[in-house]
């Protein structure tokens, strides 16, 4: 259920695959009907026009792996909405997220039987929305939008096949993003605790004193870059893309190639352990071994050391991640639901997606001891569990610092397709490993991108 971004040649599949795939959105035929993604669908569910239609019937809602802990609150949810809407039928589907997950959705959708609510991540709805395979609900419903803080709502905005931006989700948790550091390993490197960095390149400047200190017995982060790229240039203020998203523009910036140097200096030096370059995992094993001084930028990841290492909890401390060029602070992206718009149900399917991340639900499950997430409505985040936090250990005050930020936080996490994604991280990799010099690098993850973006039109 954490929001991850999708690594790998699996979600390279989803870019792949949907691209060649896509046959965007065509409303009018005879008889009636129209298509999404090349599957024959209701004429009410594309085009122009408010989505009308009875609320009854029967549909399915898909999730990923929430059935185990958390399936007496969705069970409820489903509930309380059938109860408030006679003769309607929600059959949940939980997902087991297997290694297989991306490739049998793309299989749905291909088949034109994709749930009717399901839960997406950014580069699948990204995907998704281009190949027409998701409901336009900013434009099936205009007022959709009034429960979500403004930024979250805005980044719920994805490009179909024409390049136009369309509400195709709706917003419902993030993690939030902050600093999590072991104290004592910052001291040992002569690093105040108290005064974290305020910018991506002090951050980085603490690394080194950490490599320098630490002489190989611990380290300060983890290598692979594919847990900073697209996040460290938004916070930046580094564009990836052009406006119109067509091309890539990060080697235009000069600070892009001195962030891959720093980066290559670092690897060198032993910030970051070898044998993490080219790894998939992130840094909770070895931070809570107390090997690694700073680990996720995730909250929930807080909760995890004081679960699984008392010890390493004991001397853990959080800060705010770097505001940098923003002047604010980056909330990434959120996890979204969204409507298949090759719904057969799609008035039902809509008014579920919509029950379900409306104020009160997303409160209810935001409290619930289990999970650590943030709601992304306006309501939600005026409610006394996130305005009223107390405590001085660090998860509260994980917690509190997140509940802060987010209504004036950024969510503005470039949305990369994972093959873009993965030729700008491969690049990064080549420069950290002494094959290739920065600038090259960043010209040629500029130049790979290019190409992908234009095979993908």
């Amino acid at each position: 259920m954490r929001a991850t971004r999708l690594t790998g040649s699996v979600a390279g599949l989803v870019a792949l695959i949907l691209t060649a795939a896509g046959c965007g959105l065509s409303s009018g035929s005879e008889g009636g009907d129209a298509t999404a993604g090349g599957c024959k669908v209701d004429k009410g569910n594309v085009g122009s026009g408010k989505l009308s239609g009875e609320i009854d019937g029967d549909i399915t809602f898909q999730t990923t792996n929430l059935k185990k802990d958390f399936g007496d609150f969705f069970n409820g949810v489903i509930k309380a909405f059938e109860k408030a809407n006679p003769g309607t039928k929600v059959k949940w589907i939980d997902d087991p997220g297997d290694n297989t997950f991306t490739s049998r959705t793309v299989a749905d959708a291909q088949a034109c039987t994709l749930a009717d609510v399901i839960n997406v991540n950014a580069p699948t709805a990204t995907a998704l929305t281009k190949a027409g395979y998701l409901l336009d609900v900013g434009t099936k419903d205009p007022d959709a939008s009034k429960p979500f803080v403004p930024s979250f709502w805005e980044s719920s905005t994805f490009k179909d096949a024409t390049g136009k931006a369309i509400h195709t989700t709706l917003p419902w948790y993030t993690g939030g993003v902050l600093l999590t550091y072991n104290t004592d390993l910052l001291k040992k490197a002569g690093i105040d605790p108290a005064k974290p960095p305020t910018t991506m390149f002090g951050l980085f400047a603490d690394y080194e004193k950490i490599a320098k200190a630490a002489d190989g017995k611990f380290y300060a982060t983890m290598a692979n870059p594919i847990w900073r790229i697209p996040a460290d240039f938004d916070q930046m203020g580094i564009k990836i893309l052009s406006a119109d998203g067509k091309s890539a523009v990060l080697a235009d910036d000069p600070r892009t190639v001195q962030w891959v140097e720093w980066m290559a200096k670092l690897y060198k030096q032993g910030a970051m352990p070898k044998d993490s370059l080219s790894s998939s995992n992130d840094p909770s094993t070895l931070y809570s071994q107390g090997k690694v001084a700073y680990g996720s930028t995730n909250p929930s990841f807080v909760r995890f050391v004081k679960d699984n290492s008392p010890s390493v909890y004991a001397k853990t401390a959080v800060g705010q991640q770097p505001y940098d060029a923003l002047g604010r602070a980056s909330a990434g992206a959120p996890q979204y639901i969204s409507v298949a718009a090759t719904s057969k149900n799609a008035p039902t399917a809509l008014a579920f997606a919509k029950f379900l991340t409306n104020a009160e639900n997303q409160t209810a499950w935001c409290k619930d001891p289990s999970v650590v997430i943030f709601p992304t409505t306006t309501a939600s985040l005026d409610d006394p569990f996130f305005q009223n936090v107390t405590g001085d250990d660090p998860f509260s005050q994980a917690r509190k610092l997140v509940a802060d930020q987010l209504k004036t936080a950024d969510t503005n996490q470039t949305n990369l397709s994972p093959a873009v994604q993965n030729a700008i991280v491969s690049q990064v990799q080549l420069a950290m490993q002494g094959k290739k010099s920065p600038a090259d690098a960043v010209k040629d993850a500029q130049d790979k991108a290019n190409q992908l973006l234009k095979q993908a039109g």
